[in-house]
């Protein structure tokens, strides 16, 4: 009994793993045709921009979910990749800092979304392991809810300059939300092959 329980874990996060990347190729898909429209120009956004970036589109997608209808011509799918692409900006923001005049190789963005990308997978990884795949029973909203509440904090750190006592900082926040995000467009995808 105890070998099938295991195998059958196995093939669920097997599952997860391929279904993840498939979500998150998506997302990478966006930005690189968002970057090859507008260039680097998030380049110029400052911490606390990115943050009310990702609150605007996590208000936007509970407002449809508590409302049930939108009047602009999109639906909450294209919310949750920008608040992946969002959260990876504000962890090449970190690291690189806001500036005034961005300027880059083009590859040299690809490379902090691959290396943050893949930051994001392992830490789902590990605790997709130590919570046995909860986040499949969860709802859809919940994530949304997660999100907020993630930004919520991700604003207390800002506004106290960055210093705290006992908890994670920006970076693991912006992590966690990246992997909501991703939850989300996976749910909505089992969603859609059932209909």
């Amino acid at each position: 009994m105890g070998l099938d329980l295991s195998c059958e874990i196995n093939k669920t996060m097997d599952k997860t793993a391929e279904q993840y990347l498939q979500a998150i190729g998506q997302c990478k898909d966006v930005f690189v045709l968002k970057y090859e429209d507008y260039g680097p120009s998030w380049r110029i956004l400052r911490a606390s921009s990115i943050t009310d970036q990702i609150l605007i589109k996590a208000r936007r997608i509970r407002t449809i979910e508590e409302t049930g209808m939108n009047r602009v011509d999109e639906g909450i799918w294209p919310e949750f990749i920008g608040i992946y692409n969002y959260s990876l900006i504000g962890l090449i923001q970190l690291e690189l800092g806001s500036t005034l005049t961005p300027g880059s190789d083009p590859q040299d963005y690809l490379a902090l979304y691959d290396r943050f990308s893949q930051q994001a997978f392992q830490l789902m990884e590990d605790k997709n392991h130590d919570y046995g795949e909860a986040w499949r029973w969860m709802r859809i909203e919940s994530y949304t809810d997660l999100i907020l509440m993630k930004i919520n904090r991700i604003k207390e750190i800002e506004n106290n300059k960055g210093q705290t006592l006992a908890s994670e900082g920006v970076a693991s926040n912006y992590l966690d939300i990246m992997n909501y995000a991703a939850f989300a467009l996976i749910r909505m995808t089992e969603e859609q092959l059932k209909n």
